[in-house]
C-alpha cells in the first residue's frame, strides 16, 4: 500500500510539471520563461498557501473551491498574462445520446477489445480498492469493496453505451473531498453532478481558470497522497517490506502502470512470504518409553522448506524406530510429497524402521513407496488436498 501511494503520488508530481509549459511557434511544449514562469510559479505557491491556511480560520467554504476563486478573480481583474484552462482545451458539451458501438460483432473483434479491457479493469479495480483503503485509513471508516467494485462495473457498462469514457475512483479528486469535509455519499453526487452542470451551463467559466491553480491544488494532493512516515519506518521495518516499498514505488512512476506495479508487489511479497515460512519449518524431538524416536514436526511442507526438512534429519545417529508426527504440519504440495518418499528411503537404506503419523487420505494415495510406513487414525488424521495433485490425478 505504502509504495502504491508514493509511487502514484509521485506520478502526479511530475504530470502536473506540464503546467509550467508553453507551445511555441513551432508547436512544441517548451519551458516557461521570465515574467510568464515567475507569474505561474507565484499563482500556484497562493493557491497552495490557501488551502493550507484557510482551513485554520473557517471551515464554512473548501479551501480547494476558495483558493481556486481567488486565485481566477486575481487573473481576470489584474489581466494578468498566464495560461489558462481554455488554451489547452474547451470542455463544452452536451449530453451523450444512446448508440451501440459500430464495430463489427465478430470474434477477431473480441480478440481485440478483451486484452485492453481486461488491463483497464484490473488498473481501474487496483486504484479504487487501494483508494478506498487510503479513504478509509484517512476518515477510520470501514467502506465496502464489493459494492465498489459492482457498482464501478455497472457504471463503466453503462458509459459504454453512450460513447463515454470508463472510469475509476480517482485518488487525487477523493483527496480533495476528503479534505474539504466530505465524508458521506452525497459528496460524491454532488461533486458529480457539480462537474455535469459545468460541462453543460459553465463552462466558459472554466476555461477562465488560471492552470496555475490547478497545478497548486494537486501539488497539495500530492503531499496530502505521499505517504511521509514511509522516511520514518523505512529503517525500523524488515528489509523485505522496504525493498517491496521501493520496487512498487519506482515501478508506479517508471511504466505509470499501476496494474503492473501492484502485480510486481505482489509477487515480491509471496516469494519473501514463501521464503520466511521455509524457515519456520521446526521439529520437535522426544524419546518414548519403549526406545523410539518421535519428531513432532510444526509448520508447512512445501518446495521452500524441504531442504530444511530433509537436514533435520540423520537416519544413522537415529534408533531402529523412529516415528515422523505431521499433527501440526501440513503437505502443500508435490516437492513435499517428494521430500517425505525420500526420507523413506534414507532410513530404509539405513536399516531403520519410520512411522508416519497423521498424514492426510491424499498424502498417503500418492505415497506409494511408503504406504506401508503410515499410520491410520480415521479420527485424527488431518483432510485437506495437497495444491495440483488431487484435480490432475482425480
Amino acid at each position: 500500500m505504502l509504495g502504491f501511494v508514493n509511487g502514484l503520488a509521485i506520478v502526479i508530481l511530475l504530470s502536473q510539471f506540464s503546467g509550467f509549459k508553453v507551445t511555441n511557434e513551432l508547436g512544441e511544449k517548451v519551458w516557461m520563461s521570465g515574467s510568464v514562469l515567475w507569474i505561474t510559479l507565484g499563482l500556484a505557491v497562493l493557491t497552495m498557501a490557501i488551502i493550507h491556511f484557510l482551513p485554520r480560520l473557517t471551515k464554512a467554504i473548501p479551501s480547494t473551491l476558495a483558493a481556486i476563486i481567488v486565485v481566477s478573480f486575481i487573473v481576470i481583474g489584474l489581466n494578468v498574462s498566464t495560461p489558462v484552462v481554455g488554451d489547452l482545451a474547451s470542455i463544452k458539451g452536451g449530453l451523450p445520446a444512446f448508440h451501440l458501438p459500430e464495430v463489427p460483432f465478430t470474434f477477431e473483434t473480441l480478440k481485440i477489445v478483451v486484452p485492453t479491457a481486461f488491463i483497464l479493469a484490473a488498473i481501474g479495480l487496483i486504484e479504487s480498492l487501494m483508494t478506498l483503503n487510503l479513504i478509509d485509513e484517512i476518515t477510520e471508516t470501514r467502506g465496502k469493496g464489493n459494492q465498489e467494485c459492482v457498482g464501478q462495473g455497472l457504471a463503466n457498462v453503462t458509459c459504454g453505451f453512450f460513447g463515454a469514457m470508463g472510469g475509476c475512483a480517482m485518488i487525487g479528486q477523493s483527496m480533495i473531498n476528503i479534505r474539504s469535509g466530505g465524508r458521506g455519499r452525497l459528496s460524491g453526487i454532488a461533486a458529480a453532478m457539480s462537474l455535469l452542470c459545468f460541462v453543460l451551463f459553465a463552462s466558459s467559466l472554466i476555461d477562465r481558470i488560471p492552470i496555475a491553480a490547478l497545478t497548486g491544488v494537486m501539488f497539495m494532493v500530492v503531499i496530502g497522497t505521499f505517504e511521509w512516515s514511509s522516511f520514518r519506518i523505512l529503517p525500523s521495518v524488515p528489509k523485505s517490506d522496504a525493498f517491496v516499498i521501493i520496487v512498487v514505488s519506482a515501478v508506479t512512476v517508471v511504466t505509470d502502470n499501476l496494474a503492473l506495479a501492484v502485480f510486481v508487489g505482489v509477487i515480491i511479497a509471496a516469494l519473501v512470504f514463501a521464503w520466511e515460512n521455509a524457515r519456520h519449518i521446526r521439529i520437535e524431538v522426544k524419546n518414548t518409553e519403549s526406545g523410539s524416536k518421535v519428531y513432532d514436526l510444526h509448520g508447512p511442507l512445501f518446495f521452500g522448506s524441504t531442504t530444511h526438512f530433509q537436514d533435520i534429519f540423520k537416519p544413522n545417529e537415529d534408533p531402529d524406530d523412529v516415528i515422523v508426527d505431521f499433527i501440526h504440519s501440513r503437505v502443500w504440495d508435490h516437492s513435499g510429497l517428494e521430500a517425505i518418499s525420500a526420507l523413506t528411503e534414507r532410513y530404509a537404506k539405513a536399516g531403520k524402521k519410520l512411522h508416519l503419523r497423521h498424514l492426510s487420505p491424499e498424502c498417503r494415495k500418492l505415497l506409494k513407496n511408503a504406504s506401508s510406513l503410515v499410520e491410520v487414525n480415521l479420527v485424527e488424521d488431518p483432510h485437506y488436498q495437497v495444491a495440483n495433485i488431487g484435480k490432475s490425478r482425480g
